[in-house]
């Protein structure tokens, strides 16, 4: 599914870096599927001319020829990691070739590299990429934990949900910053285990996890007994139907202020994205206000 940056089902069994036959296909594909967006030879990804004579050439980037080459590049983990970035955050960063990249490099032997590829299957994937991305949340890769549990706050699908109650638990989980992302992403799933899980969560020595799953709670209850677990607790066994008042749910976004080059720049703006539902999440047929 293609959608605007508002950031087989079986994976190849081997890493970017080892299938040079693999990478010779993709590189082809991903150039030609690029190239009716570079016709022009030196238009970068930003839209402007790359005239190395003009001050527009200082704030070009590579073309998407050479950024899908970088993606795929068999020798340069860097490069893939750049390359998939750049493709991602394009408006054809979705289309079905760049998609099939995306998700063999969840297979990468570099972490940073399945990392950017867990965000590119964020901004483009389906549900089904929500269990691959599933599969990451317990690497040994803090970064990559991190950006599986943000990447599941775009995803829905109910198959996500032992894993990311699993990230609560700080005997298994070190890191808070994966603990609250994961604590956010459960918020989508109204069901009794994922409110005990965030309820538990309120009690997390951090305090970015406690706003979490206080905010998680909120949309799935429409209550507030702010970080109050016996509070919570004698409220859930109160409530006939905890998800009576339901509010919907929308992912977190990124959001900032202009910088003094897009000020000036007259088709430069932040990267700002939209607040959106999570792809494959059903409607509800009431939302609390």
């Amino acid at each position: 599914m293609n959608r605007p940056r508002p950031f087989s089902t079986t994976l190849s069994a081997m890493p970017i870096t080892r299938t040079p036959c693999r990478i010779s296909t993709l590189l082809i594909a991903c150039s030609l599927a690029a190239a009716p967006v570079a016709l022009s030879g030196c238009e970068g990804l930003g839209g402007a001319t790359a005239d190395t004579n003009s001050i527009l050439g200082a704030f070009s980037g590579p073309t998407p020829t050479e950024a899908a080459a970088w993606a795929v590049d068999p020798y340069d983990a860097d490069k893939r990691a750049r390359g998939m970035l750049i493709l991602a955050n394009q408006p054809f960063g979705g289309e079905r070739v760049y998609i099939d990249v995306y998700r063999l490099a969840l297979n990468d032997e570099d972490p940073a590299v399945r990392a950017v590829a867990v965000r590119a299957l964020a901004l483009h994937g389906t549900t089904e990429d929500a269990e691959r991305i599933a599969e990451h949340l317990d690497d040994g890769d803090r970064l990559l934990r991190w950006e599986s549990a943000r990447g599941l706050q775009r995803l829905h699908n109910t198959a996500t949900i032992d894993p990311l109650l699993e990230r609560l638990d700080t005997e298994k989980e070190s890191q808070p910053e994966v603990r609250a992302a994961a604590a956010r992403a459960l918020g989508q799933y109204a069901e009794a285990v994922v409110l005990e899980g965030l309820i538990s969560a309120l009690d997390d020595r951090d305090l970015t996890v406690n706003r979490a799953a206080k905010w998680s709670l909120k949309t799935l209850t429409g209550q507030d007994f702010r970080y109050d677990v016996r509070e919570w607790v004698a409220w859930r066994q109160a409530a006939t139907d905890p998800f009576a008042e339901r509010r919907d749910y929308e992912y977190p976004v990124f959001s900032r202020s202009p910088t003094w080059v897009e000020k000036i720049i007259p088709w430069m703006e932040p990267p700002n994205e939209e607040r959106a539902r999570p792809v494959g999440m059903p409607v509800q047929s009431t939302d609390a206000g």
